[in-house]
């Protein structure tokens, strides 16, 4: 004799209910939701959150500053005459003397520059000049941020420029 088994009712939802209870679980359809959701608002809040200068990045800002103020020193030999480069620690920038070119420092970057108050006979203000002998003003700037930083020194005999790495404290 055969026996009819009678199958649970389903929910609306299409849930087989046990007992009166639905089945415990999600639906592909629900966590993709959901999954949509976080990215949605991820997406939207990661640009909102502050980026430091890396490392790797304030070491490519003093190797850019160096390249300027050589830049600046072969021009001042080539030309034979006095060149210029502007050092505006407030304002955060570098401005070349031969070409114009301007570097600007972002704002989680610490800036500091030891310059000379007289050279050659005259005020230097904020600059380091470079002359035609390949002799400069010299000055020391320094880039830090978090315990690192670099000094980029120009000696004021030789004109030359270096770059060196500051102990982390």
């Amino acid at each position: 004799m055969k026996v009819a088994t009678e199958l649970p009712p389903t929910s609306p939802a299409g849930r087989a209910e046990r007992g009166g209870e639905a089945e415990a679980g999600f639906t592909l359809i629900e966590v993709v939701c959901a999954l949509a959701i976080i990215a949605l608002v991820v997406a939207i809040l990661l640009p909102e959150f502050p980026r430091g200068t890396s490392r790797a990045r304030l070491e490519a800002y003093a190797l850019q500053i160096a390249a300027v103020l050589n830049a600046d020193r072969n021009t001042a030999i080539r030309r034979r005459s006095a060149i210029a480069t502007e050092i505006d620690a407030p304002a955060r920038a570098i401005r070349a003397g031969a070409s114009g070119a301007l570097i600007l420092l972002p704002a989680d970057v610490q800036f500091d520059a030891t310059l000379a108050a007289r050279c050659n006979q005259r005020e230097t203000g904020s600059s380091i000049i470079f002359f035609p002998s390949g002799m400069s003003c010299g000055g020391v700037i320094e880039l830090t941020r978090l315990g690192i930083g670099y000094q980029i020194r120009v000696n004021w005999f030789t004109g030359g420029v270096e770059v060196a790495p500051l102990n982390a404290l």
